[in-house]
């Protein structure tokens, strides 16, 4: 960022007080957060605009972030309220001295939080209305219910998906109030990757599926939890996807090993182990190149490649295929429907990348985005 663009941001302010506490934090603590997060400065003496919010509501992070590039306008809410606004010169100096953002609204322009904030999310894959809401103790869990939801992709697994939202939700509440980190969480998902390998390794079917669901779950928790609490960091983001990006195949590698341990009898196991990690390898990586061709995720193109990440294999699908059989005592049979299932992935994937290549020029758009 040049010193000109720094010159021209401009700075950001909280009015007033709230009344109540979402996530373990106040609803002023989370737009310092998200004033912090988009590198706005609260000292009014350093811009010539100024963002003001009134800290009894809540907003959604892109809401400010579209404020911040719309001079002139007052964020409203559904009743025609200011709540937030990007003012300049003299109504800029008249909120930086405390007067309320009420005083000065009538000069600008009025757009609701749907008008000024887009209902598509890329990052997550859904469509979901940025939220502006202004905050009661009556109706402090409602918001907390709905900024969770908020949190989670829209385009993911069906475990993921159906299975751990409810309890993600109550942990996540538990880790906020606890003052548990997000990078503390991602840790304890860790510990629980390299528990499962082991135990998979030796042929403890069981315990290890234990370890490996707690740590999906986890896995879950902390990306809430960062974006809930506004706590999330580029370290932790590193840390997150890469434990998500490489574990999985070693774990099927030791599942291998244990069933192999365990007197089962797998033909052609080097053949098995081949096709899940290339399978697995080669998908992800068509995964990259179609989102580097097209600026459009793969899952997120057309309903049914939407549909196709609910069941393609990944981690919980195949955890899935691997459960029964481990209870039945057939973890070799579990095994062998994980690499036909990685192949047959594999075989999709390659013709929706075929797919969007044929495409016409600008066709290959999400259609979470229309």
């Amino acid at each position: 960022m040049t010193n000109t663009d720094e010159q021209s941001r401009p700075a950001a302010r909280v009015i007033g007080e709230g009344e109540a506490k979402i996530w373990g934090m106040s609803a002023a603590e989370r737009l310092h957060r998200t004033f912090r997060r988009l590198g706005l400065d609260e000292d009014p003496a350093t811009a010539g605009g100024l963002v003001a919010t009134d800290a009894r509501y809540v907003f959604d992070e892109s809401l400010i972030k579209a404020l911040v590039q719309h001079p002139g306008v007052v964020l409203v809410d559904e009743e025609g309220t200011p709540a937030a606004i990007h003012a300049q010169g003299m109504a800029a100096r008249r909120l930086a001295s405390g007067e309320p953002i009420a005083a000065v609204a009538a000069e600008y322009r009025a757009m609701s939080a749907h008008e000024l904030g887009s209902a598509y999310n890329s990052e997550l894959r859904k469509r979901e209305p940025p939220i502006l809401r202004r905050l009661t103790s009556d109706d402090v869990r409602a918001v907390e219910r709905r900024l969770f939801q908020g949190s989670y992709k829209g385009v993911t697994d069906l475990v993921t998906k159906y299975v751990w939202p409810a309890p993600a939700r109550v942990v996540t509440r538990w880790c906020a109030l606890a003052g548990i980190t997000p990078n503390q969480v991602t840790f304890a998902s860790f510990l629980l990757v390299l528990l499962a390998f082991g135990l998979f390794w030796t042929g403890h079917f069981g315990w290890g599926l234990a370890a490996a669901w707690g740590m999906t779950f986890l896995d879950t928790v902390d990306g809430k939890l960062a974006r809930v609490t506004l706590t999330s960091s580029k370290w932790g983001n590193v840390f997150d996807h890469g434990i998500d990006l490489v574990h999985p195949p070693f774990w099927w590698w030791a599942w291998l090993v244990g069933v192999l341990a365990s007197g089962h009898s797998v033909g052609a196991p080097t053949l098995i182990l081949t096709v899940i990690f290339v399978g697995y390898i080669v998908q992800r990586m068509l995964e990259g190149a179609f989102l580097a061709a097209f600026k459009v995720e793969m899952h997120a193109w057309r309903p049914f490649d939407s549909f196709f990440r609910l069941i393609t294999a990944r981690r919980n699908p195949n955890l899935l295929l691997l459960t029964p059989a481990a209870l039945l005592g057939r973890p070799d049979i579990g095994l062998i429907l994980v690499a036909v299932w990685t192949a047959l992935s594999l075989g999709v994937h390659v013709v929706q990348m075929i797919q969007g290549l044929l495409a016409p020029r600008g066709q290959v758009t999400s259609w979470l985005s229309n």
